[in-house]
């Protein structure tokens, strides 16, 4: 059996609701982390052979595939493809293992598990939500 290797770890600022990065798209702002990562770590992006990307609140403009929004407002290639991974608090912590599993399977050399969320744009706790 292979074994999976962290290379690089990449993250933005802590943010907070409605504060400097809520004008950000969390596609837009995954991809600028998934630039600094290839960047960082020294990867040839064409490598990359998937995205697994944890995010809770798929819903709204985090909805339809976000990870794959995130590749596409990145510079990695075209067709590398990605996933979205909802297991709650989890999600990103999924996709880890599922990025680990898949190289220790031996399925692939180079993939990158990553989470986003925007919680600027998610309902959740808002007063729209909340009961009246």
């Amino acid at each position: 059996m292979s074994e999976a290797y962290i290379v690089s770890a990449v993250r933005t600022a802590g943010g907070r609701r409605n504060g400097r990065l809520s004008g950000w798209h969390p596609a837009d702002l995954a991809g600028q982390v998934l630039n600094a990562l290839v960047e960082r770590s020294g990867a040839d992006p064409s490598m990359v052979e998937d995205v697994i990307m944890g995010c809770v609140g798929q819903a709204g403009e985090q909805s339809s595939n976000i990870a794959r929004g995130a590749v596409l407002a990145s510079k990695l290639p075209e067709s590398v493809p990605a996933t979205s991974v909802d297991r709650q608090c989890g999600s990103s912590q999924q996709a880890l293992h599922f990025a680990a599993q898949a190289v220790m399977s031996g399925t692939m050399d180079v993939v990158i598990a990553a989470g986003v969320e925007s919680m600027s744009r998610v309902p959740m706790g808002t007063p729209s939500t909340l009961p009246r």
